[in-house]
């Protein structure tokens, strides 16, 4: 972290630029003191490498400034540990482009530790858990990372990782892709299908994380060649040969790094492989066996093909593993975790046997998944106005009020931050689940955060809208869905976002309290 410094800039009139921490392809980040909360942050001025495209065609630059906008709207609903928090997104006067306020991370970055030395299998597995956790929550909500790099994760002080330049390399559409012919994301961590113009899939962000944790336990790139255009041409057309030092963390790893996204491990079953090699289960890899020759990727493999491809990957993988730990591990998660997709399972919570993590995942849609309630009855779908109002009677009493700067609903549990009466311009989190509501803890302190009345919503409207937005949105078959009550970062309307997602992102329609439709933001 550098020394405290004064431009003496101020942004929004209350962000006072200390010193720049940064800069990429995206734009410059600075850590800055926010003058009415006393207290640092980090803020980010949005400026796209290629700006000089956008300055004479004011119809492009209206695009690009509302991509920025949607993916940030997003991104800051991603309450995670595991991700850097946005607070605000700034207009500032003077500049076409948008200013993100975000949490400041105290601590260094995964590529400064990785200067000192490898990482043991068990380090490793502990950061790339943590990192995963980040994507599968940002992949449910339908956003791809697409720059997962040892630069784009953070180690706070005691330890914990979190991924930061969340969602921005996923600003940069297809247009502007063709019109510099520049590479979207990091050409070591490319996930091999994305060089073929495939970038659909969740499983790419996987390849990235994946070869993350390969460098920071081999201490060198495997694909690494003297020229950007020759590493990837080897991240198109070379297997990746099996790491020597990994240990426990092979099995993962091995999975991961093939060229068929089709074939590789899900979340689900990825977070599995990671925290069987955290707790130091020993696989040793099998003697290595050139390919006779790669096989060039093809999009879109049709669901026959693509299943007989897994069942080759995951043999494959059994046989690197001697240990009966990790090969049970591996027949659980062949068995029991079906699919591919970065949304969680609604599976019931996991077992353990002699050690070993189990899952028991329902293969049926997640669409409307009921829970018990505390009295041991099914509970109501919280989708429908029944169940919504269910969930909002009993958050109102808990919070003592019907006001809130937003509220999530899913099928089975609601989430809520409402303003608290101990602090002045405070907040506090709660979650409804089961029929009961508990309250999860302060949520922060901010005098601009604007609420909404949960009363004003019409909550009869829910059933017209989710039909209209599973007609229009694209997306066929969804595995996951939520409802988002909200107020807008910059202006503080309210508004009701209806989202669904599956396997290859996700897409929303956007309403107001009344029910009307405002925008829709299909696939």
């Amino acid at each position: 972290m550098s020394e405290r410094g004064h431009t003496g800039r101020l942004v929004g009139g209350r962000f006072e630029l200390l010193d720049r921490l940064g800069s990429g392809g995206m734009g410059t980040v600075w850590r800055a003191r926010d003058l009415g909360l006393d207290r640092e942050v980090a803020i980010k001025e949005v400026r796209p490498a290629d700006a000089a495209l956008y300055e004479h065609n004011p119809a492009l630059a209206a695009q690009q400034r509302e991509r920025v906008l949607r993916e940030s709207r997003a991104l800051a609903r991603l309450q995670h540990p595991n991700v850097v928090s946005i607070y605000q997104i700034l207009e500032v006067e003077g500049s076409p482009y948008p200013w993100i306020v975000m949490e400041l991370v105290r601590g260094s970055s995964l590529q400064d530790r990785l200067r000192h030395g490898a990482l043991t299998p068990q380090e490793a597995a502990r950061i790339g858990r943590g990192v995963l956790g980040a994507l599968r929550a940002a992949h449910a909500a339908g956003i791809h990372h697409r720059d997962v790099k040892p630069a784009n994760v953070l180690l706070r002080p005691e330890g914990g990782a979190v991924l930061t330049d969340f969602g921005i390399a996923a600003l940069r559409d297809s247009t502007t892709l063709t019109a510099t012919g520049e590479v979207i994301g990091s050409p070591e961590y490319i996930a091999p299908e994305r060089l073929h113009g495939d970038e659909t899939r969740t499983a790419s962000d996987l390849w990235s994380l994946a070869m993350l944790l390969y460098v920071a336990v081999e201490g060198y790139h495997p694909l690494r060649r003297a020229s950007t255009m020759a590493t990837l041409a080897a991240v198109m057309t070379e297997p990746v040969p099996p790491p020597r030092r990994a240990g426990p963390l092979t099995p993962a790893l091995t999975a991961t790094l093939v060229a068929d996204p089709a074939a590789r491990p899900n979340g689900e079953q990825l977070d599995l492989m990671l925290a069987a090699a955290e707790a130091g289960a020993v696989a040793q890899p099998a003697p290595y066996q050139p390919p006779a020759g790669p096989a060039p990727y093809q999009p879109g493999p049709d669901t026959g093909a693509a299943g007989r491809k897994r069942a080759v990957a995951w043999a494959g993988v059994a046989t690197l593993a001697t240990s009966a730990v990790v090969a049970t591990v591996i027949a659980l998660i062949m068995s029991r975790v079906p699919g591919e997709g970065g949304a969680a399972g609604n599976g019931s919570p996991g077992t353990r046997t002699a050690g070993v993590p189990q899952v028991s995942v329902s293969t049926a849609p997640t669409a409307a998944p009921t829970a018990p309630a505390t009295d041991g009855t099914a509970q109501e779908d919280l989708l429908t106005p029944r169940g919504a109002r269910a969930a909002v009677a009993a958050l109102t009493k808990e919070m003592g009020g019907s006001k809130v700067s937003e509220l999530d609903i899913y099928a089975d549990h609601a989430s809520a931050t409402a303003p608290t009466k101990a602090v002045k311009n405070g907040f506090d989190s709660f979650t409804y689940r089961g029929g009961t509501v508990t309250r999860d803890g302060p949520d922060g302190v901010d005098e601009d955060r604007a609420v909404l009345d949960l009363k004003a919503v019409n909550w009869d409207a829910l059933p017209a809208l989710w039909k209209r937005a599973e007609k229009e949105l694209g997306v066929d078959k969804p595995t996951a869905r939520y409802l988002a009550v909200e107020t807008d970062i910059i202006d503080g309307t309210a508004s009701m976002s209806f989202y669904l997602a599956d396997d290859y992102g996700g897409a929303y329609l956007k309403a107001n309290l009344n029910g009307e439709v405002i925008e829709l933001y299909a696939r």
